[in-house]
């Protein structure tokens, strides 16, 4: 698996790129119905996404990585460099969102993406990584505590008050 960070050109998402992109999240359906970030999750629409992927990137330190296997995009992930409030004094990174495509779900590709995030993280020398998993969804908290996550605290999410729950690992 590769990774590649999403690269706006001339201000504007890569219409082809774009257009994987908003098939990979189509296929997440059950995740976007449990987030609410759509109002049709049986129906996410290109522009729906580009929206959607505007606002990761536009918090300072925010990249987006596509995850592709043999040439396929098979997952991402949204990353900040440190939490988007700075009186919060969180020293960490944070993975805002790891999504992989649906039909490759239980292929080990969301291992194999949380940790080349991980890696990457390491590599620049910081020393945890946080993330937050809506309390909805029991499936999300298994997959990361599977990886190490040690749960912190319960909160609401920054963008829409849902209840969830934040995690760190040591790197």
């Amino acid at each position: 698996m590769i990774l590649q960070p999403l690269v706006p050109v001339d201000g504007a998402l890569p219409g082809p790129v774009l257009t994987e992109i908003a098939a990979l999240y189509a296929t997440n359906h059950a995740f976007f119905e449990l987030s609410g970030d759509f109002p049709d999750p049986g129906r996410i629409t290109v522009e729906q996404v580009a929206a959607a992927l505007a606002d990761e990137l536009a918090h300072d330190g925010a990249e987006v990585l596509l995850a592709r296997s043999a040439g396929r995009l098979v997952g991402l992930a949204a990353t900040l460099s440190r939490h988007p409030d700075p009186a919060s004094g969180d020293p960490d990174p944070w993975i805002g969102l790891l999504l992989i495509d649906a039909t490759a779900h239980r292929e080990g590709y969301g291992a194999a993406l949380a940790a080349l995030v991980e890696d990457d993280f390491r590599t620049a020398g910081r020393t945890g990584v946080r993330l937050a998993v809506l309390d909805n969804n029991p499936k999300g908290l298994a997959f990361w505590r599977a990886r190490g996550y040690t749960p912190l605290r319960h909160a609401e999410d920054r963008e829409r008050r849902r209840p969830c729950t934040v995690l760190r690992k040591t790197l």
